[in-house]
């Protein structure tokens, strides 16, 4: 396993494209991009992105979710073909980028609103968009589900009736919506199982998040339970901005978790 980090621990910091210098300086090897908006979906963009991200391996890319993903769901197929034209470009942005995997959040859950979820259809749907992302990054590139504790994928048993329907769909862990969703990370590599392809790390306080070592998150024992599992992708640190002031807190936080990881490696 090897830990990287998310370009969306940048966000307000440093633009997209003006991350990578940062990550090498900070001797990160591998990232998660974080696409922030339209315009970062254009082949233009990724142009630019291989131009600045030297050496820096590039393992999965990620989306806002409400610009599009919610209606890659939607009823009507007006609505669909509009998003597809979207998720088109971002997989062959994943494609230039070389990136294996692409971090998806799918449907987003309203605040008071009760659902009744129906899995058969959802699951069918999301081989769908596995086998759309496949064709279109001519092969490159798998969807990989991310647990959200304000989504459809919010608790464990989400998964354990998607994959049902769609043998393709791989999982990523987020560690602190995990914990935000009220059950614990194991309970959710227990369903993800060999679908699990991409780790997000980030610490957290009980109420708020935090850098890697700031927190009260056992990271050794994730990564035991990891290991234990046969798991054999990579992890990166996603946090937020306001976790921290400049970048050396960020370089500190990255050698706790590789420190960590060692620990249970010896």
């Amino acid at each position: 396993m090897r830990i990287g980090i998310s370009t969306a621990s940048f966000f307000k910091k440093a633009l997209t494209e003006d991350s990578f210098p940062i990550i090498r300086k900070l001797g990160i090897p591998l990232c998660e991009t974080f696409l922030c908006s339209y315009s970062e979906y254009k082949k233009e963009f990724t142009d630019l992105l291989n131009e600045r991200r030297g050496d820096t391996e590039v393992i999965s890319v990620h989306t806002l979710t409400q610009q599009f993903e919610p209606d890659l769901f939607n009823y009507t197929e007006r609505a669909r073909k509009d998003c597809e034209y979207v998720f088109d470009k971002v997989a062959h942005a994943a494609f230039e980028l070389g990136a294996p995997y692409y971090t998806f959040h799918g449907p987003a859950k309203l605040r008071h609103v009760p659902y009744r979820l129906h899995y058969e259809s959802l699951g069918r749907r999301v081989e769908e968009l596995c086998g759309f992302l496949r064709e279109h990054s001519l092969g490159t590139t798998s969807l990989c589900y991310e647990n959200v504790h304000w989504c459809y994928f919010s608790e464990p048993s989400y998964f354990t009736e998607i994959k049902k329907y769609s043998p393709s769909v791989k999982a990523c862990l987020d560690v602190k919506q995990a914990l935000q969703s009220g059950f614990s990370p194991e309970e959710y590599i227990q369903t993800m199982d060999e679908r699990l392809t991409n780790v997000h790390l980030c610490d957290y306080n009980g109420e708020t998040t935090a850098l890697p070592g700031k927190g009260v998150f056992d990271f050794v024992k994730l990564f035991d339970t990891l290991l234990t599992s046969g798991y054999e992708g990579d992890a990166v640190m996603e946090v937020y901005s306001n976790d921290y002031t400049d970048y050396d807190e960020l370089a500190e936080a990255y050698e706790y978790l590789l420190n960590c990881l060692y620990t249970v490696q010896r």
